[in-house]
């Protein structure tokens, strides 16, 4: 294993990181567990298997070399040691209420960032996986690919070996030269479009303090399970996507949980960035983050759900439209043009901008269709976790895994006491949207 600088956009997330707002992402999976003791082997088994997976042993330092003054590097870690990774704890009757403890810690930057916590049940049939990577090892695609490699092997399909690029030299082919010139110049236009997007952004319309809050360093966490065939029955009643329709039973679950708090919905409507991959498979960097977004505002001020679906599907076609290098979601391709050093300079300054730019994260991560297990005891819900950003008091995630949608919740524990009120409105949303459809 060699060396492998960061790029840019995984720069920016190390060097925006806080103690109060750690940047790391995270998956709660629980188990069925076949005896009382499985969660105490399962933790044996991640040890034994995390010294086979060569991304697990990867570390992040920090580089001050002329050529690359304030980047850092992936490189493996002389003294890895498995055990300073994955972690028993005692049994709980709530991996919810523990995961929102374990997710406040930042992960140690002085060794592979990252862990996995096994949560044993109280009830002796279950227990829980918390895995944490900072989202400069990983983003979600990259994290699950490293995840599935400490679980039971599954049989996937075989992918081709990807053909490597040669290294480019410290000058371009001239024969390339009219293209990089055009590409510059498109950049700088893509650029203006982006910071013009971004500044009309935040024109015009309502958010809700509810979502802002100066950071505690708090975290709670909360999980819920919808059933699939529901989101497809108001997919294919009002058209659409099923990303839709998840999208605006956010939005209508922020709604009830605004009104029963007493904050009040009407007019609001908060901007959610929604994350875009633009990873592809075989690209000479797999393991960097390759993300933009869409931006959008939520329709939480209207109370017609099916009217909030529909501005939904609406804006998401727009933004589909105009693809995702263009509009104020697509700020994080912009770290392709900061040197290293004004990502080390800058970090502070970006991480305390987040809340001019979005209200609230709503994030999707793939899974897949196939069963996951570990040591024989089988997945039965996977809850996707987003890092949340200083400022913000909520970020939404989802995940469809084996017929049922995953939302989980991450909030500030001391902004947002009552998230299991946000928790059971996202499931009441669903059934008030099956109800419009059938009316």
């Amino acid at each position: 294993m060699t060396s492998d600088p960061l790029a840019p956009l995984d720069l920016a997330f190390w060097n925006i990181e806080s103690a109060e707002h750690p940047m790391h992402l995270g998956a709660l999976g629980v188990f069925e567990a076949h005896s009382p003791t499985a969660g105490a082997h399962a933790a044996d088994l991640l040890a034994a298997r995390a010294a086979a997976v060569p991304g697990l042993r990867m570390r992040i330092r920090d580089v001050w070399q002329p050529l690359s003054f304030g980047g850092a590097t992936r490189e493996p870690a002389p003294d890895f040691d498995p055990l300073d990774h994955v972690r028993l704890h005692a049994p709980t009757a709530d991996f919810h209420a523990e995961a929102g403890r374990l997710m406040e810690r930042p992960l140690e930057r002085g060794r592979p960032p990252w862990e996995a916590h096994v949560l044993p049940g109280e009830d002796g049939v279950s227990f829980a996986v918390l895995f944490k990577f900072h989202h400069a090892l990983a983003d979600g695609l990259r994290a699950l690919t490293l995840a599935a490699a400490i679980l039971d092997p599954m049989d996937l399909p075989e992918r081709r070996p990807r053909r490597e690029e040669p290294s480019p030299g410290f000058l371009p082919d001239v024969r390339k030269l009219p293209g990089l010139v055009r590409g510059a110049v498109s950049d700088v236009g893509r650029a203006l479009d982006i910071g013009a997007s971004v500044a009309l952004s935040g024109v015009g319309v309502r958010s809700s303090s509810a979502l802002t809050a100066e950071p505690s360093g708090t975290r709670r966490t909360a999980g819920v399970v919808i059933d699939l065939d529901d989101v497809h029955r108001v997919r294919k009643a009002q058209g659409g996507t099923v990303n839709d329709v998840l999208i605006a039973v956010v939005a209508g679950a922020l709604r009830r949980w605004l009104d029963e708090r007493g904050d009040g919905s009407d007019g609001v409507a908060p901007r959610a960035l929604i994350p875009v991959s633009k990873r592809r498979p075989r690209t000479a960097h797999p393991q960097g983050n390759r993300l933009s977004g869409y931006l959008m505002r939520l329709p939480v001020g209207d109370p017609d759900p099916l009217a909030r679906l529909d501005t939904v599907r609406t804006a998401m076609d727009r933004n589909k439209d105009a693809g995702p290098n263009r509009g104020a979601g697509a700020v994080a391709l912009l770290a392709d043009h900061v040197p290293p050093l004004g990502h080390r300079l800058g970090g502070p300054l970006v991480s305390q901008a987040a809340r001019l730019w979005f209200d609230i994260l709503v994030t999707s991560v793939p899974l897949p269709s196939l069963g996951l297990k570990l040591g024989g005891n089988p997945v039965t819900q996977v809850f996707p976790l987003a890092p949340l950003a200083r400022g913000q008091s909520l970020a939404v995630a989802v995940s469809t895994y084996r017929g049922h949608v995953h939302y989980g919740l991450v909030a500030d524990a001391e902004a947002v006491p009552d998230l299991d009120v946000l928790a059971r409105a996202l499931t009441a949303e669903v059934e008030t949207l099956i109800t419009a459809c059938e009316a």
